[in-house]
């Protein structure tokens, strides 16, 4: 059979490639798209063509005074016009019809499709240019104008054999059916073809950044609690709960379309749109099933290159296997491997064919608990450098079979037995849940255990399995995977019958199974929902504390409750103050992280010994420190001794308290007290201040300021308080000029007596 196809000519000129390279370029400028030779054809030059033959005709028509609504001039000008234009020498005809260019094109082979031109034909020039190729005619010739037999029965050359009715019925109709398939053929596959580079060129798996919404992710993860492996950094997937009731992400998660989906990002810097992306890129869209991730499209917008495929809330099989919290009967882990098996089936005998790098963070778990096999397909698309000797690569070998680690490419079906060497390690997972690649006794890096699984020496390095702890037939499985030599593997048609031998629990209904599911759903979740109690009420009792440490109890307990803390009023309160003689100089003479360091210790050490008295710390500004008795709680005449009696243990502190960028000097405390009635109240929405107003707090501030090293300067009033007790001595200073206040009367506080009351 001989097949001659015609179609237009590809314009040979230099003007028209220039032109093509401009679509090309502003494509990928404007659009981030590459166009390969295919997907570009005639369509845009002859329209470019169009425009310049329009442009061309109307200016000569303004010129010689027409206009451009003057259509029916414009068209008879355009009448066998000539041209050069981007696509060649372009001729009209009297209908306005371009003079085309065609192409004959001979195939030489029926079987592979391959076209050759045979000859060129120029409409401008009404030439024919045969190429020399030669037409492989059925019976090295054409056929004949007047094919014998076909008008005169009379040619000796006809056999005349009578046929019977029937015959010639039969062999009519047989001819008809014949001709129906070939034509169909010869029709429908160019169709097909032409079907094929449209969905290529519609790229309708393309998603554009702007379409992925992101925002809290907290509102999309609900999950069972789970820990992190250090081997899978690179995890694809997981969104379960920690013990501390916080969320740990393992999937970059947006909204497209008003549904959660999973985005994995790809370190590229931009995407090379070869046919070889394309087709990969359009059996991602083919290819669906219930045990796979759904391919949602892929986005290629510099930098933001990632792949958008369905979410699984419940994280990666490996997330569940290693969170302890999760009770696995084995009715359950038996699901979990039909379902993965059935993933792998269906992917081997897909047009992907193969996995090449699964592992069980690959494979993920949905709101329903059923297992999908994700990071499937897209080779070329994911392709990327890695280092060689990093910690995560190597750990994501681990369930990479031998021939793979050696380097060598393999074939399709060598890809096929290597996931299934990978099956076994995730085998070993769900049995043992104790890691991939469990070594009983051994604590080997990944780097280690993937040098020793390279190596192939006898006796092959492989996982250990406790026999008598598992069920006999699932441990032979596992080994018959890991075998060295990939013949020897099963696929996982195989396997599947396998599993549904030795799945004892196999047989009950998809009701049962799916009642005896949510039953073990809901023990789990009953254990987690204690767990989180427990852990909320910890969380709260510590929030609680700090707030108490910042707060007067009961001014933190009336925000608690939501209420407004209303300023109060107190007729007597002390208030004690104190700061560092010469802290300038010695924080100019220190570093910042001294200085830092040396309130810390000081101010540490103070907060330590003022626990033990009725008293309140108010606030510390730099080197001051300032405490309060007397309120919020009244404390009746109490403040006054309480304030009295930690003056002197922090001027005791102070005497042995070393500095320890200079632990030979002496710091110096200056501390002054006095009594008097104050307003106290919260200050603030924003990190809220219990703060003190009135006279009382300047008072107090100006016996600090006025007073000595070493010593505890006290107003008149409260002496006078002090002296209600008889149990203090103190000395007179005099009178001391104040700031504002004039001359007041003044006191030191030299400590408490231990004879007789009375006066120093």
């Amino acid at each position: 059979m001989t097949v001659l196809v015609i179609t237009y000519r590809e314009p040979p000129n230099p003007e028209y490639q220039e032109f093509q390279n401009r679509l090309l370029i502003r494509a990928r400028e404007d659009f981030g798209v590459e166009l390969g030779p295919s997907l570009m054809n005639l369509i845009a030059g002859c329209f470019y063509d169009g425009i310049l033959l329009y442009a061309e005709v109307l200016n000569e028509t303004i010129q010689e005074g027409g206009t451009r609504e003057d259509g029916l001039r414009i068209v008879e000008k355009m009448q066998g016009r000539r041209y050069h234009g981007v696509t060649g020498l372009v001729v009209m005809d009297k209908n306005n019809d371009r003079e085309t260019d065609f192409v004959l094109w001979a195939m030489g082979d029926l079987d592979s499709g391959d076209f050759q031109p045979a000859a060129h034909y120029s409409g401008a020039e009404k030439q024919i240019w045969w190429t020399g190729r030669p037409i492989p005619w059925v019976k090295g010739a054409p056929p004949s104008d007047n094919p014998p037999c076909a008008f005169d029965l009379d040619d000796p050359s006809c056999d005349k054999t009578p046929l019977s009715t029937l015959a010639i019925v039969a062999l009519g109709t047989g001819i008809t059916f014949i001709m129906f398939g070939v034509s169909s053929f010869l029709i429908f596959r160019p169709y097909r073809k032409l079907m094929l580079e449209k969905e290529l060129a519609s790229m309708l798996w393309r998603i554009r950044w702007e379409e992925l919404q992101f925002g809290n992710s907290e509102r999309y993860h609900k999950g069972a609690g789970s820990r992190l492996t250090l081997s899978l950094r690179g995890s694809s997937y997981g969104s379960l709960m920690t013990a501390h009731g916080k969320y740990q992400i393992f999937a970059n998660t947006g909204h497209f379309k008003g549904n959660v989906v999973a985005i994995k990002h790809v370190n590229k810097k931009r995407i090379e749109l070869t046919r070889q992306v394309l087709f990969e890129l359009k059996h991602m869209r083919d290819v669906q099933f219930n045990h796979l991730t759904r391919f949602i499209g892929a986005c290629i917008d510099p930098p933001n290159i990632c792949i958008v495929t369905e979410y699984c809330p419940r994280g990666s099989l490996q997330d569940i296997l290693e969170n302890d919290s999760i009770n696995l009967d084995w009715m359950f882990r038996y699901s979990l491997i039909n379902d993965l098996v059935k993933g792998m089936a269906f992917l081997h005998n897909s047009i992907i064919s193969s996995h090449g790098s699964l592992k069980s963070s690959n494979c993920v778990v949905d709101s329903r608990f059923v297992l999908k096999i994700t990071d499937y397909g897209l080779a070329s698309f994911r392709s990327t450098a890695e280092p060689d000797d990093s910690h995560a690569l190597y750990a994501k070998k681990l369930w990479t079979a031998p021939e793979l680690l050696s380097g060598n490419p393999l074939p399709t079906t060598g890809m096929q037995k290597a996931d299934v060497y990978s099956f076994g390690i995730i085998l070993q997972e769900i049995a043992l849940r104790s890691g991939p690649f469990y070594l009983e006794g051994l604590d080997l890096s990944p780097k280690e255990i993937v040098q020793k699984v390279r190596n192939g020496q006898r006796p092959y390095f492989r996982p250990s399995i406790d026999r008598t702890q598992l069920n006999e037939e699932l441990v032979l499985l596992m080994e018959r995977c890991w075998a060295q030599d990939p013949a020897e593997r099963p696929d996982f048609g195989q396997i599947k019958g396998f599993i549904r031998r030795f799945n004892k629990e196999g047989g009950t209904s998809i009701l049962d199974n799916l009642l005896l599911r949510m039953e073990q759903y809901a023990n789990n979740l009953e254990k987690l929902v204690e767990e989180r109690t427990q852990a909320y009420l910890e969380e709260k009792r510590k929030a609680e504390a700090l707030l108490y440490q910042i707060l007067p109890h009961s001014v933190a307990e009336q925000l608690k409750r939501g209420e407004t803390v209303q300023a109060e009023a107190f007729d007597s309160v002390t208030i004690y103050f104190s700061d560092i003689v010469g802290f300038t100089a010695l924080s100019a003479e220190s570093t910042p992280m001294q200085v830092v360091t040396l309130l810390n210790d000081l101010y540490t050490c103070f907060d330590a010994i003022i626990d033990n008295f009725d008293v309140y710390k108010v606030e510390t500004i730099g080197d001051a420190y300032m405490v309060v008795s007397g309120l919020p709680g009244r404390n009746g005449q109490r403040h006054a001794p309480e304030i009295a009696r930690m003056a002197l243990a922090l001027l005791d502190a102070v005497s042995s308290f070393r500095i320890r960028h200079r632990p030979h000097d002496q710091l110096r405390l200056r501390i002054g007290v006095h009594t008097g009635p104050v307003c106290a109240g919260v200050v603030g929405l924003k990190m809220p201040r219990y703060c003190l107003f009135g006279d009382t707090v300047n008072t107090a501030s100006r016996m600090e300021s006025n007073g000595q090293a070493l010593k505890i300067h006290v107003s008149s009033t409260t002496k006078d308080a002090l002296d209600e007790l008889g149990c203090f001595q103190l000395e007179l200073r005099g009178d001391v000029e104040m700031k504002g206040k004039g001359k007041m009367r003044t006191y030191w506080l030299l400590g408490e007596r231990k004879g007789p009351p009375g006066l120093l």
